[in-house]
């Protein structure tokens, strides 16, 4: 069963995993906080400081209640917009196609459209960088293990399991590398 572990060092792994994923950590751009903010500020003031047509004197607290409602409504849908725009990235699907339908189709349709049809995230095996989909256990180039699996009927497991839930045999035995295993013996 040892033919299926790929062992490497912990350094060649967090290498890899720094190259791969360093960039994947911030899911909203930062161009994309920064127009939030004006949008949220603009607004605020548009609300609060633009000449009312007729406000009655006991309105004050339902209108600074509104305006912040309707400035955080705002805000809160840019910083969807600029989260769809990395998420699309990294999906590998068109950008420019999904931001003109989340920006163009009104009250966030276009958001919740997009969270319905998106591709399914797809990772980089950590030996070869081939991309792969989610739920594959073995990269199909090089055989790397990016998933845990029982060593009788390989089918996936969890890092937790002590025996696999399908075949009820000993995950513990089948020597899976450090980086797959939740809980060692000591």
């Amino acid at each position: 069963m040892n033919k299926f572990w790929n062992h490497q060092t912990s350094e060649e792994s967090s290498r890899r995993r720094e190259s791969t994923n360093g960039d994947s950590l911030r899911l909203i751009p930062m161009w994309s906080i920064i127009l939030a903010i004006v949008v949220f500020v603009g607004s605020m003031y548009f609300f609060n400081h633009a000449p009312p047509a007729h406000r009655r004197p006991g309105s004050i607290p339902m209108h600074l209640i509104t305006s912040y409602i309707t400035a955080t409504a705002l805000a809160s849908y840019v910083l969807l917009a600029g989260y769809v725009s990395r998420d699309v990235k990294r999906r590998g699907m068109s950008a420019a196609l999904w931001m003109l339908i989340v920006v163009m189709m009104p009250g966030g349709i276009g958001a919740v459209v997009y969270f319905l049809l998106r591709q399914p995230m797809l990772i980089r095996c950590p030996n070869c960088t081939t991309e792969l989909t989610a739920g594959v256990h073995f990269c199909p180039q090089c055989r790397f293990q990016v998933a845990p699996v029982c060593g009788q009927c390989f089918r996936g497991v969890q890092i937790t399991d002590a025996f696999c839930p399908q075949c009820g045999h000993d995950v513990a035995e089948d020597l899976a590398p450090s980086r797959l295993r939740a809980y060692a013996d000591s």
